[in-house]
């Protein structure tokens, strides 16, 4: 009888020569559980998926009376169904006007994939600007405005016609023009390490789209569903964008994505052709029960609004000569060391006695830290000692 482990190694599709090969039974709040009974800090929220933590009781019983009523039903956009329709109102509902049309997907990539595709099709123009470093997925038109080489070079040839600029920086603006049909880009950078920009980068981002005719697509894959100290990160730029794009923490742990824009832009998906985005299972009714779920937690909680307080904490906490600093957009944080040779033993050791962290794609000398929204300040103060006794005891080995 081969384990657990041993299947893992041999019949599931491998990502890496690494893997984790952590051994999950159950998991609830923060917390993840060995077999063998071993509790683990879960500082990352499944790469910023479980925003309300694990297994939220709302979202576990909101799973339960959808799977008794039915699963799979129809393709997405053809039936009336009730968990699809009242989380698309509810979305609606926290984005700024003429935002108040939702198509649903499955994931972040789709979701991406779809943004692109509605752009193109609603301004007609070939072309795509997104920015260096950026993590838009791994599907052949997300990975085409991903903005690292070394992870689409092994892919090309990829999508034609797209430009990439330097995020947060304002003169990088003029290479969107007239034959630019879509701009996108991640409110907050996430894989990059956590890099924010100025409100005044966000305004000349949406006037330079405005004269240029170009759609502003912004990416809240990572940053949405309340991450960031508002329930969408662009909130706290003063600007609407033409289409948003949201997965990961969306769903309470479920398989979930979202496009969203103004009836009027979505609308040019219906005809010429027709079905012009189509998706079986986009918005499966009990992913969609779990995310309204997921959405009405975090608002009613107002989980937002302590992201940069318990932020605050961590910052507070974490005073070691080996951080160089920590960038933070709420509770989006990475704690920066010289490199990832200093940084990969401090996770280990980190995993070993109980706090699951990680590095990003594209940085990967800085921890990530991004636990579930509704961490207490005693976890986070239990976490920032088994990180700050890992931290000292690789250190003393430099």
């Amino acid at each position: 009888m081969l384990s657990n482990r041993q299947l893992f190694q041999q019949h599931l599709a491998q990502t890496s020569e690494f893997p984790l090969m952590t051994e999950v039974e159950k998991a609830e709040g923060i917390y993840l559980y060995t077999p063998e009974g071993k509790r683990i800090i879960d500082l990352i929220s499944g790469i910023g998926v479980s925003n309300i933590g694990h297994r939220h009781p709302k979202v576990v019983t909101a799973i339960k009376e959808q799977v008794d009523k039915y699963l799979h039903v129809m393709v997405y956009g053809e039936f009336v169904e009730s968990p699809q329709v009242k989380l698309a109102k509810a979305l609606a509902d926290t984005l700024p006007s003429p935002l108040d049309n939702v198509f649903l997907v499955n994931s972040g990539s789709e979701a991406v994939e779809g943004a692109l595709k509605l752009a193109k099709r609603f301004t007609g123009k070939p072309n795509l600007v997104s920015c260096f470093s950026s993590y838009h997925g791994s599907s052949h038109g997300a990975l085409s405005v991903t903005g690292d080489e070394v992870f689409k070079q092994k892919f090309r040839p990829l999508l034609p016609g797209v430009k990439h600029i330097t995020f947060g920086h304002i003169p990088d603006l003029m290479v969107i023009d007239e034959q630019t049909a879509a701009v996108i880009i991640e409110t907050v950078q996430g894989e990059a390490g956590v890099k924010s920009a100025t409100r005044e980068y966000f305004k000349a981002l949406r006037q330079r789209c405005n004269e240029t005719g170009t759609l502003l697509i912004l990416d809240e894959i990572q940053c949405g569903f309340g991450r960031t100290g508002s329930f969408w990160a662009f909130e706290q730029y003063g600007i609407v964008p033409d289409i948003v794009v949201a997965a990961k923490g969306m769903g309470g742990g479920m398989p979930i994505g979202a496009f969203m824009s103004s009836k009027k832009v979505m609308h040019v998906l219906t005809d010429n052709p027709v079905l012009g985005h189509i998706t079986t299972f986009g918005g499966h009714p009990v992913s969609a029960a779990a995310s309204l779920a997921t959405l009405e937690i975090i608002l009613k909680e107002k989980l937002y609004s302590e992201a940069e307080s318990k932020a605050a904490l961590f910052k507070k906490l974490l005073k070691h000569p080996s951080i160089r600093e920590i960038r933070n957009h709420g509770l989006l944080m990475a704690v920066q060391f010289e490199s990832f040779d200093i940084l990969k033993p401090i996770l280990d050791l980190c995993l070993e006695r109980g706090v699951l962290s990680d590095w990003f794609l594209f940085n990967n000398s800085a921890m990530r830290i991004a636990p579930p929204l509704n961490i207490s300040a005693e976890e986070i103060e239990e976490a920032c000692k088994i990180i700050l006794k890992s931290i000292e005891d690789c250190y003393s080995l430099h």
